[in-house]
């Protein structure tokens, strides 16, 4: 059912329905999320640190794997649950409506305003509910997804994916690019983590699916 928010005036936030707002496929894939990044992003870490592309190590304490293999092996791994949850997300939100109705209405002047409002820290927040910066955030970052993920295939396969990796320039160039979306992908979730900070508020509605102020309709 469709969420409304409840107008000015209404029952103050103690009295409002508590109703769903995030659907249980959204909170399994999110919290699944949150530990396959957390073992790509120190895996990577660590295979990185073998080969380094820039004039920097990742602390030893940041990485996964132990040794260059063992992080292989660990990446190669969780990288096929980070492919599987983020299909179960995407076919879940095409069939769902959640893609439509909530994230691709975006338009560039809805942004912009938000975008101002989001900078002098008056932008509001309700559960269940995406402003302009968010869809454009998450729209963003599942751009950088499949883009991780078709230079990543470069990189595992630059033999038998000679095309994909050309495409990107050869294997030096596709560890680049994947380094680059690694790092957007890695800001994203600086953004994400410091939001929930400044409105935390909207943490338990990802935990339990329902919060106040809005109601099924």
């Amino acid at each position: 059912m469709k969420a409304r928010f409840v107008p000015d005036g209404g029952p103050s936030p103690a009295t409002r329905p508590r109703a769903r707002v995030h659907p249980l496929y959204v909170r399994l894939t999110h919290w699944i999320n949150v530990y396959a990044m957390a073992c790509m992003f120190m895996s990577g870490w660590a295979i990185y640190n073998a080969t380094p592309i820039f004039g920097f190590r990742f602390p030893p304490w940041a990485t996964l794997g132990g040794w260059l293999g063992g992080a292989t092996a660990w990446h190669f791994a969780v990288m096929w649950l980070l492919v599987g949850n983020g299909l179960v997300y995407l076919i879940g939100s095409v069939l769902g409506g959640h893609l439509r109705r909530d994230l691709l209405d975006v338009t560039p002047r809805a942004f912009a305003r938000d975008l101002g409002a989001a900078m002098r820290l008056r932008l509001p927040h309700a559960p269940g509910r995406y402003n302009a910066v968010q869809k454009a955030l998450y729209l963003g970052v599942l751009a950088l997804g499949v883009l991780i993920v078709l230079s990543g295939l470069a990189i595992w396969k630059p033999v038998q994916l000679a095309e994909l990796t050309a495409l990107f320039g050869g294997f030096a160039a596709a560890r680049v690019v994947h380094f680059i979306a690694m790092a957007g992908i890695g800001l994203f979730v600086v953004v994400h983590l410091a939001l929930v900070v400044l409105v935390p508020r909207t943490l338990p509605p990802m935990i339990t699916g329902r919060g106040p102020g809005v109601h099924d309709a």
